[in-house]
């Protein structure tokens, strides 16, 4: 099963985007540009969609699982297992094999997948360093906020008495790359049906603002997405 990560931030959305009766949507269209756009210039990465590969620090070399790993760590092995040949293949990786260890490969970056990768990493629990290592693509455009509706709940995402705005947008994506297009079917099989996005074709999404009692919306949607292998 295939699992998308969504990843959220928080906005305030100040008055100008009601109007007398209904709410802008010509403003809502210009915040949600802005959003994506500024989520993407401060994580520095090229769009909006990310192939996770899992953590890993390259150069890399396999390890196989060994009998006192913990959990997380057989997972993410696993993920690296399925993820690195996927990605050397279509050429953002090299791939050795290690000398006198049979079904073992030394990975690292090429000059294409060092122009899409999104790198970052973060401390454990147990102090240990965790680097996750994505490949993204696909900066969004927003053509068209199709809808924008209030409903009121008497228990809702974030407490009692809560409004909720839902944003209805068309969007399409922005200098897929070659690598993406040439290896759609491969993408798909490891990522999942939704994984790639083509350019020139609409999208619809839908995104959720919660209304606090101050009036203004707290964004509760993704504005980029994180695909599991």
């Amino acid at each position: 099963m295939k699992h998308n990560v969504q990843l959220t931030i928080l906005i305030l959305v100040s008055s100008l985007l009601f109007g007398c009766d209904t709410y802008n949507k010509d403003e809502f269209k210009k915040l949600i540009q802005n959003s994506y756009d500024r989520v993407q210039a401060k994580a520095k990465i090229k769009g909006n969609f990310c192939y996770y590969l899992g953590s890993v620090k390259f150069p890399y070399t396999d390890e196989p699982v060994l009998a006192d790993d913990i959990q997380w760590v057989i997972w993410n092995k696993g993920k690296l297992s399925r993820s690195l040949p996927l990605f050397a293949e279509i050429g953002l990786l090299t791939r050795q094999p290690v000398d006198g260890k049979e079904g073992l490969y030394h990975y690292d970056l090429t000059e294409l997948g060092q122009e899409y990768l999104y790198s970052s990493y973060k401390k454990s629990g147990s102090g240990r360093t965790i680097y996750d290592n994505s490949f993204c693509y696909g900066p969004i455009k927003v053509i068209k906020v199709t809808d924008v509706s209030e409903k009121t709940y008497e228990r809702g995402l974030s407490g009692y008495n809560e409004t909720q705005i839902t944003v209805k947008i068309n969007y399409q994506v922005v200098n897929t790359p070659e690598w993406v297009i040439n290896n759609q079917d491969k993408l798909k099989a490891l990522y999942g049906l939704y994984s790639v996005l083509l350019p020139d074709v609409t999208y619809p999404q839908s995104l959720l603002y919660i209304k606090g009692k101050d009036g203004k919306l707290h964004e509760k949607s993704w504005y980029y997405l994180l695909m599991q292998p």
